[in-house]
């Protein structure tokens, strides 16, 4: 077994030692928004769905489900008294001052409220600013792969207008983990400031080429206009391969949500990315894939009922490279998903179709032949709280482990890219908040 496998073992059983041993001491359940969709009105659900977010540097969500609490229980003193608590900490004084306004015309408060009421009045007028909430997230897995390097259906393939035989199907296994730190604070009364770091390795036992370490940075904000959820970003990574060229990319964009009644939700997108390659000694011609993209995306979520959910989503994208117009193309894509959150499990079923039109001819593979491609992809997949089986380790069921398949099929008019592969995976993942 090679240095870089070992390795990667090594650094998978310490995260799996860390999602374990988080599990252990944290003594929270967590609460996911789809529960929220399902059960709207729960007032114990919701409550502790708003303190999980608060927790967690989610001040809007937080925010906007005490606010919906507020309009179905107007004469719920604990909920008005701990949205206002919410207000001060990030800020937002209008709001608080017209809820202390309404509280102070009724009759019925004791004289506790009172005194907490007060207290809140003079933090308004005299608190420290918000403060940052951080939070981790660990993840580690394994995917068995029966055709890794793509091989052709014919075994064959064009090179340089000839046709020469192709490797044989390489299975392979690969070993992933990656660990990501998460720093958000307020801003105003309805946005929030998002900091992410992430890390990333990726080691197979036979393509080794494809071995690879990432590591990115995400400055993102999360607001709201004209009645809308706006999240623009900015992402910067780069990724550092065994053998092939180093490659970084900075990428922009923003993305929007809005509901449309209490079923249907809306979502749409766009993003630059500037690709870049690094040459190095086995690779000396990256910097013919350097490439900036276009991309545009369209999405709508659906509630079917407490235990059905769908996901349609489209997407466009056209990427321009820089050196060979033979690595110019647009994309279509086109996915559903059915997901179904049953007592026993999560179940995620998905099915894509991507259609890649290329701008022109590659000489390297066949100079008369302009690539035209499609990929259908099936997958499924079931998420699992480890607590269910093993309650001793996992008590508040917050360690996931993650089951799934997939089937990917292109068929495409050079024999090159048309192939078919299966793979397997199992991975584990767990998120948890570092400011307490």
């Amino acid at each position: 077994m090679n240095s870089g496998v070992k390795k990667l073992r090594t650094t998978f059983t310490f995260i799996i030692f860390l999602l374990v041993t988080t599990s252990v001491f944290s003594s929270e359940k967590n609460i996911t928004y789809m529960q929220i969709l399902q059960k709207p009105n729960d007032l114990e659900l919701n409550l502790k769905y708003a303190q999980q977010q608060g927790k967690m540097g989610n001040f809007k969500q937080t925010i906007s489900t005490l606010e919906r609490l507020n309009m179905l229980y107007p004469d719920n003193t604990e909920i008005k008294l701990y949205l206002l608590s919410v207000l001060v900490q990030v800020d937002s004084p209008e709001k608080a001052n017209v809820i202390i306004d309404e509280m102070k015309l009724r009759k019925d408060l004791s004289t506790e409220d009172l005194d907490t009421l007060k207290e809140i009045e003079e933090e308004l007028k005299d608190r420290e600013p918000g403060l940052w909430t951080f939070a981790a997230d660990i993840s580690a897995g394994s995917v068995f792969t029966n055709n890794v390097n793509s091989v052709s259906k014919t075994r064959k393939k064009n090179e340089s207008d000839s046709v020469v035989g192709f490797n044989s199907a390489k299975h392979d296994r690969t070993l992933s983990g990656g660990i990501g730190l998460t720093a958000t604070r307020p801003v105003g009364e309805e946005s929030s400031l998002l900091i992410n770091l992430a890390h990333t390795l990726s080691e197979q036992y036979a393509e080794t080429d494809d071995d690879y370490q990432s590591y990115g940075v995400t400055l993102g904000l999360d607001t709201t206009f004209l009645g809308q959820s706006v999240s623009p970003y900015i992402i910067a990574n780069k990724s550092d391969y065994q053998t092939d060229a180093d490659s970084f990319s900075f990428m922009y964009g923003a993305g929007s949500f809005f509901s449309i009644g209490e079923r249907n939700s809306i979502s749409y997108g766009y993003s630059f990315a500037d690709a870049k390659g690094n040459h190095n000694s086995t690779d000396t011609t990256a910097d013919e894939t350097n490439s900036i993209t276009h991309s545009f995306t369209l999405g709508h979520d659906f509630i079917v009922n407490q235990l059905i959910t769908t996901s349609i989503g489209l997407g466009y994208s056209d990427a321009d490279a820089k050196v060979d117009a033979g690595n110019d193309y647009e994309t279509y894509d086109g996915s559903l998903n059915i997901n179904f959150a049953f007592p026993w499990a999560y179940i995620s079923v998905g099915n894509a179709l991507s259609f890649n039109d290329y701008k022109k001819a590659d000489s390297s593979v066949n100079s008369s032949i302009i690539r035209s491609d499609v990929t259908h992809t099936f997958d499924i997949m079931a998420t699992k709280a480890i607590g269910d089986f093993f309650p001793a380790i996992d008590p508040n069921r917050s360690l996931f482990v993650n089951v799934s398949y997939e089937k990917m099929k292109s068929e495409a008019n050079i024999m090159n890219y048309d192939y078919i592969s299966d793979s397997f995976s199992l991975s584990f993942s767990r998120s948890f908040n570092l400011s307490n």
